[in-house]
Protein backbone atom coordinates (compact mmCIF):
# COMPACT_ATOMS: atom_id res chain seq x y z
CA UNK A 1 0.00 0.00 0.00
CA UNK A 2 1.46 3.77 -0.77
CA UNK A 3 2.34 6.03 1.67
CA UNK A 4 -0.09 8.94 2.33
CA UNK A 5 1.17 12.32 0.58
CA UNK A 6 2.16 14.83 3.51
CA UNK A 7 2.87 17.21 1.13
CA UNK A 8 0.49 17.88 -1.89
CA UNK A 9 1.54 18.73 -5.79
CA UNK A 10 0.16 22.13 -5.50
CA UNK A 11 2.24 23.03 -2.27
CA UNK A 12 5.19 21.45 -4.52
CA UNK A 13 4.35 23.74 -7.41
CA UNK A 14 3.88 26.84 -4.93
CA UNK A 15 7.37 25.86 -3.73
CA UNK A 16 8.69 25.87 -7.20
CA UNK A 17 7.46 29.22 -7.65
CA UNK A 18 8.81 30.52 -4.71
CA UNK A 19 12.24 29.48 -5.82
CA UNK A 20 11.63 30.63 -9.14
CA UNK A 21 10.42 34.51 -8.54
CA UNK A 22 13.50 34.86 -5.88
CA UNK A 23 16.28 33.15 -8.12
CA UNK A 24 14.66 32.42 -11.40
CA UNK A 25 13.78 29.52 -13.16
CA UNK A 26 16.88 28.05 -13.98
CA UNK A 27 17.27 27.18 -10.30
CA UNK A 28 14.49 25.63 -9.81
CA UNK A 29 15.92 21.87 -9.48
CA UNK A 30 15.19 19.03 -6.97
CA UNK A 31 17.22 20.24 -4.40
CA UNK A 32 16.41 23.75 -4.48
CA UNK A 33 12.50 23.08 -4.07
CA UNK A 34 13.41 19.83 -1.57
CA UNK A 35 14.53 23.09 0.23
CA UNK A 36 11.32 24.90 0.70
CA UNK A 37 8.88 22.04 0.74
CA UNK A 38 10.45 19.71 3.10
CA UNK A 39 10.64 16.29 0.58
CA UNK A 40 13.64 14.97 -0.12
CA UNK A 41 14.85 15.42 -3.90
CA UNK A 42 14.55 12.03 -4.91
CA UNK A 43 10.81 11.96 -3.70
CA UNK A 44 10.54 15.32 -6.07
CA UNK A 45 11.93 13.26 -9.01
CA UNK A 46 9.33 10.35 -8.51
CA UNK A 47 6.41 12.72 -8.75
CA UNK A 48 7.59 14.65 -11.49
CA UNK A 49 10.28 12.81 -13.35
CA UNK A 50 12.53 15.64 -14.59
CA UNK A 51 13.61 19.27 -13.48
CA UNK A 52 11.83 20.38 -16.63
CA UNK A 53 8.49 18.74 -16.38
CA UNK A 54 8.39 19.96 -12.59
CA UNK A 55 9.42 23.75 -13.66
CA UNK A 56 6.56 23.49 -16.54
CA UNK A 57 3.86 22.14 -14.19
CA UNK A 58 4.93 25.12 -11.69
CA UNK A 59 4.20 27.78 -14.57
CA UNK A 60 0.93 26.02 -15.69
CA UNK A 61 0.31 25.86 -11.68
CA UNK A 62 1.41 30.09 -12.04
CA UNK A 63 -1.14 30.71 -15.48
CA UNK A 64 -4.04 28.73 -13.15
CA UNK A 65 -3.71 31.31 -10.23
CA UNK A 66 -3.08 34.17 -12.45
CA UNK A 67 -6.34 33.30 -14.50
CA UNK A 68 -8.18 32.88 -10.83
CA UNK A 69 -6.95 36.40 -9.87
CA UNK A 70 -7.76 38.01 -12.82
CA UNK A 71 -11.64 36.51 -12.65
CA UNK A 72 -11.50 36.97 -8.74
CA UNK A 73 -10.91 41.00 -9.63
CA UNK A 74 -12.91 41.16 -12.56
CA UNK A 75 -16.06 40.42 -10.41
CA UNK A 76 -14.82 42.47 -7.37
CA UNK A 77 -13.85 45.93 -9.11
CA UNK A 78 -16.11 48.17 -10.06
CA UNK A 79 -17.35 48.81 -13.99
CA UNK A 80 -15.10 51.98 -14.42
CA UNK A 81 -12.14 53.29 -15.76
CA UNK A 82 -10.71 53.35 -12.14
CA UNK A 83 -11.92 49.84 -11.70
CA UNK A 84 -9.99 48.92 -14.67
CA UNK A 85 -6.62 50.55 -13.16
CA UNK A 86 -7.34 48.92 -10.11
CA UNK A 87 -7.70 45.22 -11.65
CA UNK A 88 -4.39 44.90 -13.40
CA UNK A 89 -2.79 46.80 -10.31
CA UNK A 90 -4.03 44.17 -7.64
CA UNK A 91 -2.25 41.78 -10.42
CA UNK A 92 0.92 42.62 -9.19
CA UNK A 93 2.42 39.84 -6.84
CA UNK A 94 1.63 39.98 -3.32
CA UNK A 95 4.62 39.89 -1.15
CA UNK A 96 6.93 40.41 -4.16
CA UNK A 97 9.28 42.84 -3.54
CA UNK A 98 10.24 45.35 -6.06
CA UNK A 99 13.16 44.12 -6.97
CA UNK A 100 12.65 40.49 -7.30
CA UNK A 101 10.83 42.17 -10.73
CA UNK A 102 12.91 40.91 -12.54
CA UNK A 103 12.91 37.43 -11.72
CA UNK A 104 9.41 37.46 -12.89
CA UNK A 105 10.47 38.59 -16.62
CA UNK A 106 12.64 34.94 -16.72
CA UNK A 107 9.33 33.36 -16.05
CA UNK A 108 7.64 35.23 -19.11
CA UNK A 109 11.01 34.24 -21.21
CA UNK A 110 9.84 30.62 -20.20
CA UNK A 111 6.29 30.95 -20.98
CA UNK A 112 7.80 32.40 -24.85
CA UNK A 113 9.72 29.04 -25.31
CA UNK A 114 6.50 26.75 -24.37
CA UNK A 115 4.01 26.34 -26.93
CA UNK A 116 1.38 25.19 -24.50
CA UNK A 117 2.21 27.79 -21.77
CA UNK A 118 2.38 30.85 -24.82
CA UNK A 119 -0.98 29.35 -25.85
CA UNK A 120 -2.28 30.14 -22.02
CA UNK A 121 -0.36 33.27 -22.39
CA UNK A 122 -3.05 34.20 -25.60
CA UNK A 123 -6.42 33.00 -23.51
CA UNK A 124 -5.30 35.24 -20.96
CA UNK A 125 -4.72 38.45 -22.87
CA UNK A 126 -8.08 37.63 -24.59
CA UNK A 127 -9.82 37.48 -21.41
CA UNK A 128 -8.09 40.79 -19.41
CA UNK A 129 -9.09 42.92 -22.65
CA UNK A 130 -12.51 41.36 -22.11
CA UNK A 131 -12.60 42.76 -18.54
CA UNK A 132 -10.55 46.31 -19.33
CA UNK A 133 -12.39 47.16 -22.42
CA UNK A 134 -15.49 46.67 -20.42
CA UNK A 135 -14.66 48.70 -17.75
CA UNK A 136 -13.33 51.52 -20.61
CA UNK A 137 -16.71 51.77 -23.01
CA UNK A 138 -19.65 50.38 -23.58
CA UNK A 139 -19.77 50.44 -27.87
CA UNK A 140 -18.41 46.98 -28.34
CA UNK A 141 -16.06 47.66 -30.42
CA UNK A 142 -14.06 50.29 -28.65
CA UNK A 143 -14.34 47.66 -25.56
CA UNK A 144 -11.94 45.38 -27.62
CA UNK A 145 -9.81 48.55 -28.45
CA UNK A 146 -9.26 49.95 -25.64
CA UNK A 147 -9.50 46.86 -23.68
CA UNK A 148 -6.42 45.87 -26.06
CA UNK A 149 -4.51 48.74 -25.76
CA UNK A 150 -4.74 49.23 -21.70
CA UNK A 151 -3.27 45.62 -21.48
CA UNK A 152 -0.14 47.19 -23.88
CA UNK A 153 0.10 50.01 -21.85
CA UNK A 154 -0.09 47.90 -18.21
CA UNK A 155 2.79 45.96 -19.56
CA UNK A 156 4.71 48.43 -21.50
CA UNK A 157 4.49 51.03 -18.13
CA UNK A 158 5.72 47.82 -15.70
CA UNK A 159 9.03 47.48 -18.37
CA UNK A 160 9.47 51.01 -17.92
CA UNK A 161 9.01 51.11 -14.13
CA UNK A 162 11.43 47.88 -14.12
CA UNK A 163 14.24 50.17 -15.58
CA UNK A 164 13.76 53.28 -14.15
CA UNK A 165 12.55 52.03 -10.75
CA UNK A 166 10.90 55.58 -9.58
CA UNK A 167 8.62 54.91 -6.63
CA UNK A 168 6.93 51.59 -5.90
CA UNK A 169 5.71 49.41 -8.54
CA UNK A 170 2.27 49.31 -8.52
CA UNK A 171 2.05 52.96 -7.28
CA UNK A 172 3.76 54.13 -10.50
CA UNK A 173 2.11 51.83 -13.05
CA UNK A 174 -1.44 52.75 -11.46
CA UNK A 175 -0.54 56.32 -11.76
CA UNK A 176 1.09 56.00 -15.35
CA UNK A 177 -2.06 54.55 -16.48
CA UNK A 178 -4.40 56.82 -15.05
CA UNK A 179 -2.54 59.25 -17.19
CA UNK A 180 -3.15 57.49 -19.93
CA UNK A 181 -6.99 57.31 -19.70
CA UNK A 182 -6.83 60.64 -18.79
CA UNK A 183 -4.74 61.63 -22.64
CA UNK A 184 -7.45 59.49 -24.38
CA UNK A 185 -10.26 61.73 -22.19
CA UNK A 186 -11.50 58.34 -21.36
CA UNK A 187 -13.66 58.86 -18.04
CA UNK A 188 -16.61 56.57 -18.24
CA UNK A 189 -17.47 53.18 -19.58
Amino acid sequence: MARPRTVTDQAILDGALEVANRRGPANVTFASVSAVVGLSPATLVQRFGTKEALLRAALERAWDLLDEATAREDERQPVTPDGAVALVTALWPEGQGDEAYAEGLLLLYEDMRDPVLRARGVRWRAALMQALGRRLASDPARQDELGRLMASQWQGAQIWWAFEREGRGREAVAAELRTWLKALAVDKP
